[in-house]
């Protein structure tokens, strides 16, 4: 997806006013103000507020599958392929983890006036994809049978978002004092962690 530097600038702002604010928090004004524009140059990118939003969403998923593609090979084994997604859904979900504390905010609503459609589609393609790789293993006996593959990605998901949103917890607890050691952490520490438990949960024997 291709958008000029002006849209995209707007949007990172809109991000993090709505992660800081609250969706219904942020006004277009804010929005404007801190992107240092008029108000009505959001209008003539993007429509509305709601739309603001959707363009964002896209814009952040929109060269997720070409990722997936391009890193996860047929001659990996299923294992392999369980760890590489997992490597790219984390780092995916740190890199944005303020469109994901928005999105996930905004789609429990009960009354909601945003298109998540095609986030919906993305959450659609995820479980599909475990799925297979997991298909794939218990079929040549390198996974256990009994295992649920929907629940395999909020396995994934849930460790990282309770580590990040208890981050202040995990600061202490694990010596962080910065954001830079909390990237060589997630990285190089969580990650690993998230993936060895994914292992024992598929191939551990009773």
């Amino acid at each position: 997806m291709k958008l000029s530097e002006k849209k995209i600038q707007i949007m990172e702002v809109a991000e993090k006013l709505f992660a800081e604010n609250g969706f219904d928090g942020t006004s277009v004004r804010q929005i404007a103000k801190a992107a240092d524009i008029n108000v009505a140059m959001i209008s003539y990118y993007f429509g509305s507020k709601e739309k603001l939003l959707e363009a964002m969403l896209l814009f952040r998923i929109s060269d997720y599958m070409s990722e997936l593609q391009s890193t996860i090979t047929p001659a990996m084994t299923p294992l392999e392929k369980i760890n590489c997604f997992i490597n790219i859904v984390i780092t995916r979900v740190h890199r944005n983890r303020r469109m994901h504390k928005i999105v996930n905010f905004e789609y429990t609503k009960d009354s909601r006036t945003i298109d998540f459609d095609k986030y919906i589609d993305q959450k659609k393609e995820n479980y599909k994809i475990v799925e297979e790789f997991i298909k794939s293993g218990q079929q040549d006996g390198s996974f256990r049978k009994d295992i649920t593959p929907v629940l395999v990605v909020p396995t994934i998901l849930g460790t990282y978002l309770h580590f990040y949103y208890n981050k202040r917890f995990f600061q202490s607890v694990l010596t962080l004092p910065d954001e830079a050691a909390i990237e060589h952490y997630v990285h190089d520490t969580l990650i690993p962690h998230i993936q060895n438990t994914i292992k024992a949960l598929l191939t551990y024997e009773k």
